[in-house]
């Protein structure tokens, strides 16, 4: 059964975007006094991004922002989510103010209200300044005086004109595939720093959205988390049952719930009981803070199954790749209930006040064909997930805005530039802009032209 929707049944007061990040794509990685950040350090190490990648010029938005926001207003997108690097604006990570970079953030917002875009900014996008990681970054606990002085003077620059603040950009994925894994910068593993950097981060999330109610009032603040359905991989074995629910609370509630005042999910999990080692006195009710909007990143649907070798958790996903299912570019599956299940699921706690999906979005391969750039799977991707959370909302949930990841393609982390996510192709060589298919297509949407989907039923089977 098919579904036809349009903007209008959203209806006025639903938020609809395009979101950025700093490094992904503003370059210009050393220029007017820009400090070194984590992920200025790493790229330089062999074999931890794909092609040696890196982002040094990427889609040289710092000098191209003026291009970029007039693709958003002709793509009729009236908001915009991007990040501010920590280093541009601050190249020690505390002490003096680099004026340069905060005149370019100053340009960019004034740009965005000239042109009716309305500026939504991501504090922290995963560009530490290396200067803090050489005192222990994360893992060290000064750095929630290091956060709390870089929020101070970020609101004090641009609070006057931004409303919407966000505080952290995924942290679980920060501070897991940077602390843990250690294939995102800053490259360490182990249980020990996974931890440190965790808790210190969730004190970070609370204490930044309190430094900001304290100097505006009229500020919206919220925070990012990524969020995947996860399912046992067979719903009949008891121990993917169990595997699922620990992958689950270090995936999803990690940080979701100490936000919430309800503290680290131990019972499910009880290696986070291992956290404890990093608390003081009183932190607990630190990590806590009542957030004007949670923002929800979702992707996709994971399944996990029991496996007694992965330490700590026993769990471990099973590859979309080997589950004949249709999956993007970064091998993951592509399920639109997906997203419909974490509404459901995250709109369930009680002190979550309201949630904007703040990303969502497919990578595909993508070939220009004479100007053109046809992507018929990111535009069904779109607009079967936007039906999702029209289900959502016509369901009670309380979501009121959506982003698309992303408006350029871009330098995606260890990936390099191999994952199209943009509306927009760029050509990296000649830093060339053309509107993809999709673009247009949101274009159209956001114009209140109706689009179908592929049903109605949040649980049917999706082909692509």
């Amino acid at each position: 059964m098919s579904m036809l929707f349009s903007r209008d049944d959203f209806g006025d007061a639903f938020r609809w975007g395009v979101s950025t990040a700093a490094y992904q794509v503003e370059g210009a990685h050393d220029a007017d006094g820009k400090g070194p950040s984590i992920w200025d350090d790493f790229v330089k190490r062999r074999r931890k991004i794909r092609n040696g990648d890196h982002g040094n010029q990427a889609c040289n938005h710092y000098h191209r922002y003026t291009e970029d926001l007039a693709l958003i207003y002709n793509l009729h997108i009236p908001n915009y989510r991007f990040s501010i690097s920590w280093s541009r604006v601050l190249p020690q990570g505390t002490g003096a103010v680099n004026y340069k970079g905060v005149n370019f953030y100053n340009h960019l917002i004034d740009f965005c209200l000239e042109l009716g875009i309305e500026p939504w900014i991501t504090l922290y996008h995963w560009d530490l300044p290396l200067a803090l990681q050489k005192k222990g970054g994360w893992t060290n606990r000064d750095i929630i005086h290091w956060f709390s002085y870089y929020v101070d003077c970020c609101i004090k620059h641009f609070g006057d004109r931004v409303k919407y603040w966000m505080v952290l950009n995924e942290p679980m994925v920060f501070t897991g595939a940077g602390h843990f894994l250690g294939v995102h910068a800053p490259g360490k593993r182990g249980l020990s720093s996974f931890l440190s950097a965790a808790h210190h981060a969730a004190l970070c999330q609370a204490e930044g959205g309190r430094v900001i109610r304290s100097l505006r009032s009229d500020c919206k603040i919220g925070t990012t988390f990524s969020y995947s359905h996860i399912e046992p991989y067979r719903h009949y074995a008891e121990k993917d049952n169990v595997a699922a629910a620990r992958a689950d609370a270090l995936l999803n509630r990690m940080f979701l719930e100490p936000l919430l005042g309800m503290g680290y999910p131990t019972q499910t999990l009880k290696v986070l009981e291992r956290i404890e080692r990093f608390m003081y006195p009183h932190d607990e009710k630190k990590l806590a803070f009542e957030m004007d909007f949670i923002g929800l990143q979702n992707y996709t649907r994971e399944l996990a199954t029991y496996a007694p070798l992965v330490p700590f958790a026993k769990a471990k996903l099973v590859n979309a790749r080997k589950r004949n299912v249709a999956y993007t570019q970064m091998g993951w599956e592509v399920y639109p209930p997906a997203i419909y299940e974490a509404l459901k699921r995250v709109d369930a706690y009680a002190g979550v006040k309201e949630i904007i999906i703040t990303e969502n979005g497919a990578a595909f391969q993508d070939v220009p064909d004479q100007g053109v750039v046809d992507d018929p799977k990111r535009v069904r991707f779109l607009q079967d997930h936007i039906a999702q959370v029209l289900l959502a909302r016509r369901e009670g949930v309380k979501v009121n805005g959506y982003f698309v990841w992303t408006l350029l393609d871009n330098f995606e982390w260890a990936e390099g530039y191999y994952p199209k996510f943009g509306l927009v192709h760029v050509d990296f060589a000649t830093q060339r802009r053309v509107v993809k298919n999709s673009g247009y297509w949101y274009r159209n949407f956001l114009g209140n032209a109706p689009v179908s989907a592929q049903g109605d039923d949040p649980g049917m089977i999706w082909s692509y």
